[in-house]
């Protein structure tokens, strides 16, 4: 069983990025701790992290056939990116929806997901740990078959 871990837009700067918000893990430590996560829980955990809507797409659209579920944090394109949107729902995977701060105690403008209608679930306001939240939570849904 694989399943992709995609990071958007300045999720690289992780670490360096507004600590208060975003915590002071860096985006390489956080992928080898779902990877870690990923073997306990016996799959296989696909990382990518782009700034760019269309590598992101791009990447959704070469590995789909290959995985089984999506765990995304779309950054900045959650309020906006309908192109990703699409290419999360034509996949076909099950997604979930990440967000390292709570996105609904911040800027009105931040509490509306245009991902959101199309995830199976979100996790929002957990720091780095909400990842293996996701990770564990579509791993037990995979497993049960939904």
């Amino acid at each position: 069983m694989k399943i992709l871990v995609i990071h958007g837009p300045n999720l690289n700067l992780l670490g360096q990025r507004d600590r208060a918000h975003y915590g002071d893990r860096t985006l390489p430590e956080i992928n080898a701790l779902l990877e870690e996560q990923g073997h306990a829980l016996g799959v296989e955990v696909a990382t990518f992290q782009s700034n760019h809507e269309g590598a992101l797409i791009d990447f959704i659209q070469q590995q789909a056939s290959t995985a089984q579920g999506i765990v995304i944090n779309p950054g900045a394109l959650t309020h906006y990116g309908l192109s990703l949107r699409d290419a999360l729902s034509d996949s076909g995977l099950p997604v979930i929806e990440v967000h390292i701060s709570n996105i609904h105690r911040r800027e009105e403008w931040r509490s509306r997901s245009v991902i959101a209608p199309i995830a199976d679930g979100q996790v929002s306001g957990l720091g780095w740990s909400g990842y293996a939240a996701a990770l564990q939570a579509m791993v037990d849904r995979l497993k049960a078959g939904k």
